[in-house]
């Protein structure tokens, strides 16, 4: 039988005594060389995630230090643009103030929401899930979601819900529904969490899918009685990944929902009744080029989204305690 060069030969994985004889950078090196084939694979998106997400945010972070306006040289200005903000930006104030309640509704709803209706579709036979999964996910991929919701709320007495309530006798004449700040955030967050089953509704039902009914048995051998004891003692801490990946999902959506209000209420709101943080960054960076102002707004919705991750986190992984 020939001899095996040791070139060809298969790295074999370092033992404890010989991690233990190595130092940190040693081994880290050791067992890239050892999975050198699953780095290369990886480096396609290592390459796109550092190029178009590590890299933004970074130079987002240096230029909130600048005055750059896209014409002319950036000037270090240091903590001029966070003064500006929290102390002479009032619209800055009024959009935080708005940001916040609209995560704090429509992120917990929208998810918890997500879980439960995963979990009801998920005891449904295999056709008729299918079915009506299609049925809920369908609104936060449709293109005239927008549409609809303008037209329940159009401001004329044609609009359905004007119509209806004026035929009732409840009004006398129209609401300007998107034109009047005291219904604005209001609808737009039911527009929100009506569009909020999206990919961390498919994840929370592929996740529940995975989980192994042999561990049912078990538990109820060891005492669970009821089917909400085994949501939080089995299912839940068996799909941590997919509750860690609809959070993350669910506080990029809450804190990113711009979008719903420019197409609801045009840019911007009447009265900044619905003006968030991304309204006042793209005022800024993308109407008026004041890009080293921009990018301090940016950062201070990066941190504010930052820490909500954390909090997430730590909060899951109480679950099944």
């Amino acid at each position: 039988m020939p001899e095996i060069s040791n070139e060809a030969a298969v790295e074999t994985p370092v033992r404890p005594t010989q991690r233990a004889e190595m130092t940190k950078w040693q081994w880290t090196w050791k067992e890239i060389k050892r999975n050198k084939t699953a780095y290369f694979m990886l480096a396609p998106f290592f390459l796109l995630f550092i190029v178009f997400t590590i890299l933004p945010v970074f130079l987002s972070m240096l230029l909130s230090f600048t005055d750059f306006n896209m014409l002319e040289m950036p000037n270090i200005v240091w903590f001029e643009n966070y003064s500006r903000l929290f102390t002479n930006d009032e619209i800055f104030i009024l959009a935080c103030k708005n940001t916040l309640i609209f995560a704090a509704i429509t992120g917990p709803v929208s998810y918890l929401l997500s879980l439960l209706i995963a979990w009801f579709i998920n005891e449904l036979p295999p056709k008729i899930r299918a079915v009506v999964t299609l049925i809920f996910y369908a609104p936060s991929i449709s293109g005239q979601v927008y549409l609809i919701w303008a037209t329940l709320f159009s401001s004329d007495s044609y609009g359905w819900v004007n119509a209806t309530l004026m035929d009732l006798g409840l009004i006398n004449a129209p609401i300007l529904w998107f034109k009047d700040a005291n219904y604005v955030m209001g609808l737009c967050i039911v527009v929100a969490l009506w569009t909020s089953l999206g990919t961390s509704f498919l994840a929370f039902i592929a996740g529940f899918q995975t989980i192994d009914r042999s561990m049912y048995e078990a538990a109820a051998v060891d005492g669970i009685k009821n089917r909400w004891q085994e949501l939080w003692y089995i299912t839940l801490p068996t799909m941590r990944p997919q509750m860690m990946f609809g959070a993350v999902l669910a506080i990029t959506g809450s804190f990113g929902f711009g979008g719903v209000v420019t197409a609801l209420c045009g840019f911007p709101s009447v009265d900044y009744a619905a003006h968030t943080i991304m309204h006042h960054l793209d005022d800024y960076g993308g109407q008026r080029y004041e890009v080293g102002y921009a990018s301090a707004i940016a950062m201070v919705l990066f941190v504010i989204m930052f820490a909500s991750n954390i909090i997430i986190k730590k909060a899951l992984s109480k679950v099944g305690e």
